[in-house]
């Protein structure tokens, strides 16, 4: 939709630099994925590092002398640590955020310190991967990703993630509760595209609005002829062109799907009535469709 937005040109334009940002964006999440998973791993050496700093005290206390570990030695932030197949996609898409930008690190870090859970947590000083697992998970919950201060600072990394975050937060928090100590390292290496036709819809949807955009118009135009052109949000109008191509180019997918979708879509980045406007308009296309037998779905698409 941001991509589609940002095109200024005609159907007979290049467009091809688009679809190269547009692809750029989507691949761009993993980036962000491993970002925060990384922030974990971090977050234990800090934790390490203060450690060793209070048992160089010069007046080191008994507890600097001898700490609880069991922040340190968290089973699950250790197999994240050690996990070689995740070290080497960092090394690959060259995150090296943390070592630049090491006082975020220390603001989760000091975060988590001050937090109920961590407090309960060092209650005691041994633990299994459960307790430790369960832990993570809060922690990720209701400490790292609500955190205004990391939220500014992925906003200022890359202005785009910031519609990718929730995505990215609930995948890993996702596998961060499906981990176990048996998991092999490529459980934390998720897959961006479930498969190519995921990827190919993308660039699909996007060349074929784009290349149908003047008739796309039309159909549009007849259904808001009581509409002043100028009323009608731009953010909307480029919704109602790819929801109409997908209902009439996609024919696997249900149109609840679609209509679902693009509503969703329209109460997050349009107006307050805008999804009320986009609704009215899809269900009178469909009835349409329907009548004329143009609307052809296969499978379950009339679902």
């Amino acid at each position: 939709m941001q991509t589609i937005y940002a095109f200024k040109g005609s159907e007979s334009d290049d467009f091809s630099p688009n679809q190269k940002f547009l692809l750029f964006s989507i691949d761009n999440m993993y980036n962000l994925y491993l970002l925060l998973i990384s922030l974990l791993i971090e977050v234990q050496k800090r934790a390490e590092e203060d450690l060793q700093k209070k048992q160089k005290k010069h007046l080191a206390t008994q507890e600097d002398k001898n700490p609880n570990r069991k922040f340190v030695n968290n089973e699950l932030l250790l197999h994240l640590k050690e996990n070689l197949q995740l070290k080497n996609q960092l090394e690959a898409h060259k995150i090296t955020y943390w070592s630049l930008d090491a006082e975020y690190v220390d603001v989760i870090f000091k975060a988590i310190t001050a937090s109920d859970l961590y407090k309960a947590y060092l209650q005691t000083r041994t633990s299994d991967f459960k307790e430790d697992k369960e832990f993570i998970v809060d922690i990720f919950k209701d400490v790292i990703a609500p955190n205004d201060k990391l939220y500014e600072y992925i906003e200022d990394k890359n202005l785009t993630w910031l519609d990718d975050l929730p995505t990215i937060n609930t995948t890993i928090l996702k596998l961060l509760r499906k981990a176990k100590s048996t998991n092999p390292d490529n459980h934390f290496i998720p897959k961006l595209y479930k498969d190519s036709e995921d990827n190919q819809f993308a660039i699909d949807l996007f060349k074929k609005t784009l290349l149908n955009k003047s008739s796309l118009n039309k159909e549009i135009e007849l259904k808001t002829q009581n509409w002043d052109s100028d009323r009608i949000a731009n953010v909307d109008f480029v919704l109602l062109q790819m929801a109409i191509c997908e209902l009439k180019n996609f024919p696997s997918i249900p149109v609840k799907v679609t209509i679902n979708e693009y509503l969703e879509i329209a109460k997050e980045y349009s107006t307050p009535k805008s999804s009320v406007f986009i609704n009215g308009i899809l269900d009178k296309l469909v009835k349409e469709y329907e009548e004329t037998g143009t609307l052809n779905k296969i499978g379950r698409g009339l679902v």
